[in-house]
């Protein structure tokens, strides 16, 4: 699929170019070019073009940017996870963003959001349609980042990510197998999206705008099978041996209990690469313990 009808190469801001911005942007390279925002703009992947600049602090990004952006894509986490933290990654930086872009008419604005969104706790289904009330205030803050994507002025898609888990992001494994991990049985649903998937999932809508298709304003991406916390501890113990639950072992999940639908994105024809947790973690198993 050509990317652009036009002649020249596709212009790309991936702000916040960390761990998986980076892996976005890395899909990127070869068809784009691709800017990476950072701190330490020295750690951006090879063939990503590295600006050095603090979304929270807007004199650093004066006259950084570069012109004739096409896409931007907004990919901060919080620097620490208390309120401050919260506002300054997903409002206050975003608003900064924008300001510095000085006008810029962008062909598309992406914003890497997250499932807390949602508060529901009763086992549903939730979809890109659903009431979104978090009761904390870091889905609150998620949430205004949202709208402040979404009333931008330029076409905006959210990208509501469920857990990200991953080779680079093992830390949930780990814990089973040092047990760590003792749900109670039922646990609450839990939702995850391997980190291969999430990157090809932003990189796949960014290659749909370029090549003109119309995109919906949010999506959720998560994998094709939500399941309660209980069942995927007892899959992992059964697949490799693990120590016996310690007294203080987390006994539940932290993020309420609901059903992730990724329909929206499926009917865009992504498809996953690991689209339930066993073909997630099943190579993260033989690697650990092989």
């Amino acid at each position: 699929m050509a990317i652009t009808e036009h002649s020249e190469r596709p212009r790309i801001l991936i702000a916040g170019c960390g761990k998986l911005g980076g892996a976005i942007a890395s899909r990127l390279v070869g068809n784009a070019d691709v800017f990476g925002l950072r701190r330490n703009p020295a750690q951006v992947p090879a063939g990503v073009t590295g600006i050095g600049a603090d979304l929270t602090r807007p004199e650093t990004l004066v006259g950084r940017l570069p012109g004739r952006l096409d896409i931007v894509l907004y990919c901060l986490t919080p620097s620490s996870y208390d309120e401050e933290g919260y506002r300054n990654a997903y409002v206050t930086g975003l608003k900064n963003l924008l300001d510095a872009l000085n006008g810029q008419s962008l062909r598309h604005l992406f914003f890497i959001s997250s499932t807390s969104v949602y508060a529901q706790d009763d086992d549903s289904w939730v979809d890109e349609s659903s009431v979104t009330e978090p009761a904390r205030f870091s889905g609150q803050l998620v949430l205004a980042g949202e709208q402040v994507a979404l009333e931008s002025g330029h076409p905006a898609t959210v990208i509501r990510f469920s857990g990200i888990y991953g080779p680079t992001r093992q830390r949930f494994l780990e814990e089973v197998i040092a047990g760590r991990m003792d749900p109670q049985s039922p646990a609450p649903f839990s939702n995850r999206i391997h980190e291969e998937d999430a990157a090809e999932a932003a990189a796949y809508l960014i290659r749909q705008a370029l090549a003109g298709r119309q995109l919906e304003p949010r999506y959720i991406a998560s994998d094709c099978e939500p399941v309660r916390l209980d069942e995927v501890v007892r899959w992992v113990q059964q697949q490799t041996p693990c120590a016996e639950p310690t007294p203080d072992a987390r006994k539940g999940g932290r993020a309420g209990s609901k059903r992730c639908s990724n329909a929206r994105l499926l009917a865009t024809g992504f498809t996953f690469q690991f689209p339930d947790f066993r073909a997630g973690y099943r190579p993260m198993i033989d690697k650990l313990t092989g």
